[in-house]
C-alpha cells in the first residue's frame, strides 16, 4: 500500500488508484457475496461465520499499519468515528450474516446496494450537500424499487410479505449507509489505516456477543468444508473492505460509495441467479432492476 498521508490532507482523486481499488472492492465483495450463505448450508452458524470473518480482518490490519510505521490516530474524534464506522459496518456484518441464510442473496444484495440512497440523504440533512437531477432520479427510483422486494399479489404490500430477510435488508442497508457517511466526515481527518484498524478492532469486539448466539446444542460442522471454507470466503470480504478504505482516501466519498453499492450487488446478483437456477417474479424483477439502475444513477451523479 501507498504511505500515508499527512493528518488532515485533502483527499482528491490520485489519477486512478481510487477507480482501481473500487473496482477490487466490486469483484471482491460480489464474489463473496454471491457464496457467503455456503457456510450456513454446511453447517457452520453465521454466528461462527462471523467470528470467522472478524478473525480475517487481522492480517490485513496489522498488514498496512506496519506499512504505514504504527502510526495510529488515537486522538478522541479518530477514536469515535473509528469505532461508529466499526460497529456499524460489524453489526451489519452480522445481521447480513443471518440475512442470507434466511433469504435469496441475488434479492437480498440488490437491497443492499441501495444504502448510498440513506448516505446521500444525511448529507443533504446534516452537511446541505445537493445532488444532481440524475441522484434525485436515482432516490426516486429506489424508492419505488424498495416495496416491490415486499410484494406479493394475494397479499399486496405487507413489511414480512417477502420473509424476514426484507426487514434485515433494510436494517443492513441502514447501518452501511449511516456508515458510509461517517467515512466521508472522518477521510481528511484520519488515515485509511486507523479506520481499518478500528474496523478489524470493533469487528472484534462483537465475537463474544456472536459465540453467545451460537447454538451449540445442534451439530456444527468443524471440518474442512465449516470453518476454513468460512475462512476463504471471508477473506474476500476483508481485503475487499480494505480495498474500500483505500478507495475512499483516493477518491471522492460520494463517487465510491455508489460505485461499489452499485457495482458488488450487481456481481452478486448474476452469480447467484446462473448457480441457483432460478427466476424470481416478475415484481421483484422489475424491482432488482430498477435498483440496479437507481444506484447506478447515484454513482453517475456523485
Amino acid at each position: 500500500m501507498n504511505e500515508p498521508m499527512p493528518e488532515g490532507t485533502p483527499v482528491a482523486a490520485t489519477g486512478k488508484r481510487w477507480l482501481i481499488f473500487a473496482l477490487a472492492v466490486v469483484a471482491l465483495w460480489g464474489v463473496w457475496g454471491a457464496f457467503t450463505g455456503i457456510s450456513a448450508q454446511k453447517g457452520f452458524p453465521e454466528t461462527l461465520t462471523y467470528c470467522v470473518w472478524a478473525v480475517t480482518m487481522i492480517l490485513p490490519a496489522l498488514y498496512v499499519l506496519a506499512r504505514a510505521g504504527w502510526k495510529l490516530d488515537r486522538d478522541p474524534k479518530s477514536i469515535l468515528y473509528g469505532l461508529i464506522i466499526g460497529l456499524l459496518g460489524a453489526g451489519g456484518q452480522m445481521v447480513l450474516f443471518y440475512a442470507v441464510n434466511t433469504g435469496p442473496a441475488y434479492l437480498i444484495f440488490p437491497v443492499i446496494s441501495l444504502s448510498p440512497l440513506v448516505t446521500i440523504l444525511m448529507s443533504a440533512a446534516f452537511l446541505k450537500e445537493r445532488t444532481t437531477k440524475l441522484g434525485l432520479l436515482g432516490v426516486v427510483l429506489a424508492l419505488i424499487a424498495l416495496p416491490m422486494f415486499d410484494f406479493s399479489p394475494d397479499k399486496g404490500f405487507s413489511f414480512m410479505n417477502g420473509g424476514v430477510w426484507f426487514p434485515l435488508a433494510l436494517i443492513i442497508m441502514a447501518c452501511w449507509g449511516v456508515q458510509a457517511y461517517f467515512m466521508k466526515l472522518s477521510n481528511n481527518s484520519m488515515s485509511a489505516e486507523s479506520i481499518f484498524f478500528y474496523m478489524m478492532i470493533t469487528g472484534l469486539m462483537l465475537v463474544p456477543v456472536a459465540w453467545l448466539m451460537t447454538d451449540f446444542s445442534k451439530p456444527i460442522n468443524w471440518g474442512l468444508d465449516g470453518p476454513w471454507l468460512a475462512a476463504a470466503i471471508q477473506v474476500l470480504n476483508a481485503i475487499g473492505a480494505l480495498c474500500l478504505v483505500y478507495a475512499f482516501r483516493h477518491g471522492k466519498a460520494i463517487v465510491v460509495a455508489p460505485l461499489t453499492n452499485a457495482g458488488a450487488p450487481l456481481v452478486t446478483a448474476v452469480i447467484s441467479l446462473v448457480v441457483a437456477n432460478v427466476i424470481p417474479g416478475e415484481l421483484k424483477i422489475v424491482g432488482l432492476v430498477l435498483a440496479v439502475i437507481a444506484s447506478a444513477l447515484l454513482a453517475l451523479a456523485a
